[in-house]
């Protein structure tokens, strides 16, 4: 009795359940997406100065909506906001518009991600295999994922992949065409890379397999929904394939290994010596970075041996629409080699299957998982009845507690990256200075002035993406001349610095004439040679100019941080 009413409860298909069943798993798929969201914004609202680590670059000039005359001339945000998609920047800005501050909308906005990413997780799941709970299991894994790392609490465009992607499934297998074609309007608005994915599945969509060959669909229906989809998606890339950047075109070809910003210890970095860190981790680079993150995720790979054997899983026989799984990774794989290929023309590699194959790999565990356990109720039900029981229930009970507790076991949950400024008495001291002022820092924490100063830097390491050939130069021009002058024994090179760039103020770490720092610092980590350079000057005893002028120019000090008024370095005599 005990097994028929958990196989009923959790492996039978809604055609013999009630409504209620669906509303139930439903209802506990959101509770733990919730759950997941509030421990998000309980770590987004633990201080004052708190923003989500990706969210800095565009949450920043994303203030100008409330002050237009805010960061003027900004090189750092003029860029960012050059590069961002226009509907991404409509959605905040028609929020600053009723007076939601951008900072704000990025703390709160991944709870609503998250509720309706989960929801359209849950309805694909149901139209493809619909029992309600293979449901749960996979959105609570997919939920969980969504928790282990920071795209979707980010509020970046890349925040919006998955709910674009999961709407636009859910479309295509219930063949509504104009909420489908929504979402893929809504992709080239919020994120223009999707749309290559989506194109390539609506391509492969009019395909049919017929014995061991593929053949076209001899439905005309399937080539006006296809049609239609792929004509929209083609409008929708022209904006970006004709315009063209101020700051340059995109860095390709040779240029892109030439770049120290692309080197392992880069600011993005792409090139690994490993072939498997490069072909298959690599974050920028790799086919797999972070899709079997949850262990549970590779039991996906089981599921086309369960296909093989319908008889003792049965319940694989009741999946519907199972060929969008290999479609989904088909068009992905062929995406990432067709970007590493064309360096950098298509974005990063890994963008086109990080988040793709994650999901395809999480659904066909939810499906295996569920076939797995309908199998052991099925052989249960041929046992003594006290063993049967057990096995059962047992089966039951150790996938319930491995789905729900798992998170428990690790070191940091949810994983959010939100970062806690520590630094409050500068930020409030820029915070007085006039708008136009300019901070020079190679500290980690000059990144944070932005976003709770608003206040311009002159270079910032979150900000030093080498994408464009004009801004990497640019950006790579000023560390340089950063670097020179704040470790030069010449007080006149230091002088022309901040003449040449019209500085106002430096903001220095305590620590940033020790070895250590320059071993650790992300700029001196980058180019080596000149970090080299440095330290052999430093342990010669020679002390740079800078350090003679940090008593009286000196005008904010905290435990870690030093601010020196840039006007006072200027007119300061070497003694």
């Amino acid at each position: 009795m005990l097994i028929t009413h958990l196989q009923t409860f959790l492996t039978t298909p809604t055609t013999k359940k009630s409504p209620d069943q669906i509303i139930f798993w439903f209802s506990l798929s959101l509770t733990f997406a919730l759950i997941y969201s509030f421990l998000q914004l309980k770590q987004a609202f633990s201080s004052t100065y708190v923003v989500q680590d990706d969210a800095r670059v565009y949450v920043s000039w994303m203030q100008r909506f409330l002050e237009p005359d805010l960061l003027p001339n900004d090189l750092l945000s003029d860029y960012f906001q050059s590069v961002t998609p226009s509907g991404f920047t409509a959605f905040y800005r028609l929020l600053a518009v009723i007076g939601i501050e951008p900072l704000l909308v990025s703390k709160l906005l991944p709870v609503l991600l998250m509720l309706l990413t989960t929801s359209y997780c849950f309805a694909v799941c149901m139209q493809i295999l619909p029992v309600p709970a293979v449901g749960f299991i996979t959105t609570l894994l997919f939920t969980q994922n969504l928790a282990m790392r920071d795209d979707l609490v980010s509020a970046t465009p890349r925040a919006f992949i998955y709910l674009l992607l999961l709407a636009f499934l859910y479309y295509l297998l219930r063949r509504s065409l104009l909420p489908c074609l929504g979402a893929i309007a809504i992709a080239g608005l919020f994120y223009p890379p999707l749309l290559f994915i989506l194109a390539g599945i609506l391509i492969l969509r009019l395909w049919r397999w017929q014995g061991k060959l593929p053949r076209l669909s001899q439905n005309r229906q399937d080539y006006l929904f296809s049609m239609t989809g792929l004509g929209l998606a083609l409008i929708m890339m022209l904006p970006y394939a004709l315009s063209s950047s101020e700051y340059g075109p995109v860095i390709i070809g040779s240029a892109v290994k030439a770049l120290p910003g692309f080197s392992e210890k880069g600011r993005i970095p792409f090139f690994d010596d490993n072939p498997v860190s490069f072909w298959l981790l690599g974050q920028h680079s790799g086919a797999l970075p972070n899709v079997l993150e949850h262990p549970l995720s590779s039991i996906g790979f089981l599921l086309p041996i369960l296909l093989r054997y319908p008889s003792r899983f049965p319940l694989v026989k009741l999946a519907k629409h199972l060929i969008l799984l290999p479609q989904i990774a088909l068009v992905s794989l062929g995406m990432f080699f067709a970007a590493h290929a064309t360096l950098y023309r298509l974005f990063a590699p890994a963008r086109y299957t990080r988040y793709t194959l994650k999901f395809v790999m999480i659904l066909a565990a939810g499906i295996a998982l569920a076939a797995m356990l309908d199998a052991v109720f099925r052989f249960c039900k041929q046992q003594t009845k006290f063993s049967r029981q057990f096995l059962a229930l047992g089966a039951t009970v150790l996938l319930a507690t491995v789905l729900v507790f798992y998170p428990l076991l690790l070191s940091h949950f949810p994983s959010s990256n939100y970062i806690v400024g520590n630094a409050p008495v500068v930020y409030e001291f820029f915070q007085k200075q006039p708008q136009d002022i300019l901070i020079a820092s190679l500290s980690p924490e000059a990144d944070n002035l932005p976003t709770f100063s608003k206040r311009s830097i002159l270079v910032g390491w979150e900000y030093a993406v080498p994408y464009h050939v004009s801004y990497e130069r640019q950006i790579s021009q000023r560390a340089n001349d950063l670097i020179r002058a704040q470790y030069t024994p010449d007080l006149a090179e230091v002088q022309d610095f901040i003449r040449k760039y019209d500085i106002d103020f430096f903001l220095l770490d305590r620590a940033a004439f020790t070895p250590e720092y320059i071993t650790t610092n992300p700029w001196l980590r980058q180019w080596q040679a000149i970090a080299k350079d440095i330290s052999a000057t430093l342990n010669q005893g020679t002390t740079p100019a800078i350090v003679s002028t940090l008593e009286r120019c000196s005008v904010v000090e905290t435990e870690a941080l030093i601010v020196l008024q840039a006007e006072c370095v200027a007119k300061s005599t070497k003694t």
